[in-house]
C-alpha cells in the first residue's frame, strides 16, 4: 500500500511527466516480452518432441516421402529444418548442407528478434528515473529557498522523499526487464542449439 501511494505521489509531482514515460516504457516491454513468450514457447517449441518421434518413426519405416510432407506440414523452425534435410536428401551432402545454412540464415533472426530491446528499456528505465530524481530534486531545493527556516528541514524532506519514486517506477520497469531478457535469451539459444543439434543427426542418419 505505501509502495502504491509513493507512486501516485510521483505522478502528482513535478516529476510525473518522467513518471507517465516510465510507464509507457513498462507497456511497450510487456507487449514485447508478451509477443516473444508466445513465439518462443509456444509456436517454436510446443510438441518438439511429439514431432521428432513421428518424423523418426517414419524415416526408419524408409518412408521419406510421408515424412518430407509431415515436416512440410508444419512451420517451427525446427519442422523446416528437418524439411529441408529431407527435401534436398538426393541432392548430395552440398546441397543439403546449403538448404540447412539458408533456415539458419532465416529463422535464426527470427528467434531472436527483438530480444535485446528487453535490456535496453531496462537500462533506460533506470536512467530516466534517476533523470526524474535529480531534476525534481533540484525543484525542490529551489521551491524551499524561499521558504521560512523552520519549515526547510520538513518541506526538502517530504519533497525529496516524493522525487524518489521516479527512482523507484524506474527500477521496477528495469528488474522485470532483465529477469525476462534472461529468460527470453536463453530460451532463443536452446530452440536454435536444438535446431543445429536435430538436423545434424538428421542429415547423419539420412546419409548412412
Amino acid at each position: 500500500m505505501h509502495l502504491f501511494n509513493f507512486l501516485l505521489l510521483g505522478f502528482q509531482s513535478s516529476a510525473s511527466v518522467i513518471m507517465w514515460l516510465l510507464l509507457g516504457l513498462f507497456f511497450i516491454a510487456l507487449a514485447l516480452a508478451i509477443e516473444r513468450f508466445w513465439y518462443l514457447f509456444l509456436k517454436c517449441d510446443s510438441g518438439t518432441g511429439a514431432f521428432m518421434e513421428t518424423v523418426s518413426k517414419y524415416i526408419k519405416a524408409g518412408d521419406f516421402d510421408r515424412a518430407t510432407k509431415y515436416a512440410s506440414s508444419n512451420r517451427t523452425p525446427l519442422a523446416k529444418g528437418v524439411a529441408s534435410v529431407l527435401v534436398n536428401r538426393t541432392k548430395g551432402p552440398k546441397a543439403i548442407k546449403k538448404a540447412v545454412d539458408e533456415v539458419f540464415l532465416t529463422e535464426g533472426p527470427r528467434i531472436k528478434r527483438n530480444i535485446f530491446l528487453l535490456n535496453t528499456f531496462a537500462n533506460l528505465a533506470t536512467l530516466t528515473g534517476l533523470t526524474g530524481t535529480i531534476y525534481g530534486t533540484m525543484e525542490c531545493f529551489d521551491s524551499i529557498a524561499n521558504a521560512p527556516a523552520a519549515q526547510r528541514a520538513q518541506q526538502l524532506a517530504a519533497g525529496i522523499s516524493i522525487t524518489m519514486s521516479a527512482t523507484l517506477m524506474g527500477l521496477l520497469v528495469a528488474v522485470p526487464c532483465i529477469l525476462i531478457h534472461g529468460l527470453l535469451s536463453s530460451k532463443a539459444d536452446k530452440i536454435v542449439e536444438d535446431l543445429d543439434e536435430k538436423t545434424t543427426k538428421l542429415i547423419n542418419a539420412v546419409e548412412e
